[in-house]
């Protein structure tokens, strides 16, 4: 049971003061809550924002992609790549699917494993609640905010890193994390939109709404084979988003439209077969067709595959296989999907995400160095890390 408020004493009048605090009323502290609730403690959440769980109702056009069956610690990024294996083998996706089920709440699968739910998106939660400070002058901790002063033994931070800050985002776990001596792995954007300037920024301006398949490459060899969009600033889609999580300011991603091989096979063919057809007649079978008169135009061939010599077709093989180019940035944590970076898991348990420098003190969610793909892993992070440490406090 989840019970707005606007005060604690209101709530809870008579009771005891909560045995586990935990900042953040999102997917993972909501969860965390749950978890502790279950389990017999006394749980308050407290969230600077005027409604709870916004970026849960927000993520997939308001059907919440949940999770991902294809959840591995692969797929999130991290200073440690080992860091989320404990909290993701004990807190599986099929775990949230029964949570789901029991609740009577049903979902259906997309692609490459995401799940989303099908229905439009108990502890005590204190919404508008700012904190003041946190300390820790004993064995417990005194969190000073608007609605009162709390003294848990357990504080848990599940407050989210930076992106989006329109619905809340701030650098409030980040500052807590630093007051009790833990480093914070430098933050950027992740799932973002690539922007550019120049000729560039007018080209892909001039194509904004195009779509088209596209594999892209990150410098350190990450590759993503998915859907591409030109916007008016640049490029998006879920290619493009994934990608940036990997990338770094003055960093060049390459795409790949189609595979070199094939189209040297293919116009070496129909240079013998077809040699009147015209070159963009061929494109336009795998490309959009503002986008092939964009490549072509480039290119500088002569527009009739009979005139092709194969100098001509290892160049135009070149250009849809291996597209370099070099975005000026993204578009900010504005528009930012997640947060790349955290707090650094060596302070950590990967167990219960307690921390090393503070017992009592525990991290979970987006706010630690550990960030998914696009496509319900960084949900399934959130309801992993949380049940560690609800189960924990």
């Amino acid at each position: 049971m989840m019970v707005l408020g606007s005060n604690f004493d209101e709530l809870w009048p008579s009771g005891p003061s909560p045995e586990v605090v935990i900042v953040g009323a999102g997917a993972a502290g909501l969860f965390a809550g749950i978890e502790a609730a279950r389990n017999g403690k006394r749980v308050l959440i407290v969230d600077h924002a005027k409604k709870p769980a916004e970026k849960i109702r927000i993520s997939g056009g308001g059907r919440c992609n949940f999770t991902n069956l294809e959840t591995k610690a692969s797929r999130f990024i991290s200073e440690n790549p080992h860091f989320a294996k404990s909290a993701l083998a004990r807190f599986a996706p099929w775990d949230f699917i029964e949570r789901m089920s029991a609740h009577k709440l049903t979902w259906h699968e997309k692609t490459l494993g995401q799940l989303f739910c099908d229905q439009k998106s108990g502890a005590i939660i204190l919404m508008e609640c700012e904190i003041s400070e946190i300390s820790k002058p004993d064995e417990h901790f005194t969190v000073a905010t608007n609605k009162g002063t709390f003294r848990p033994a357990s504080l848990i931070i599940a407050s989210g890193g930076l992106s989006i800050p329109k619905i809340g985002a701030s650098g409030f776990g980040y500052d807590v994390a630093k007051q009790f001596g833990h480093s914070i792995v430098e933050t950027r954007p992740g799932l973002v939109p690539f922007t550019f300037s120049g000729a560039l920024h007018d080209r892909f301006a001039a194509m904004s709404g195009v779509a088209t398949p596209v594999s892209v490459t990150t410098k350190d060899k990450t590759r993503f084979s998915e859907a591409m969009l030109f916007t008016h600033r640049g490029l998006s889609g879920p290619a493009i988003l994934q990608a940036s999580s990997y990338w770094h300011p003055g960093e060049a991603i390459t795409l790949e439209y189609l595979p070199a091989d094939r189209v040297r096979s293919e116009l070496t063919h129909a240079r013998n077969t077809d040699p009147k057809k015209r070159v963009t007649d061929w494109m336009v079978e795998y490309l959009p067709g503002r986008l092939t008169a964009d490549i072509f135009g480039e290119t500088g061939l002569r527009n009739q595959i009979g005139t092709l010599s194969n100098a001509d077709i290892d160049r135009l093989a070149e250009r849809l296989s291996a597209h370099t180019i070099s975005p000026t940035a993204t578009e900010g944590y504005r528009t930012a999907e997640v947060t790349v970076g955290g707090v650094n898991t060596d302070e950590l348990s990967s167990k219960t995400m307690e921390s090393k420098l503070c017992e009592g003190l525990y991290f979970i969610g987006e706010v630690v160095d550990v960030t998914g793909w696009l496509g319900g892993y960084n949900f399934q992070w959130a309801w992993a890390s949380a049940h560690a440490a609800g189960q924990a406090v």
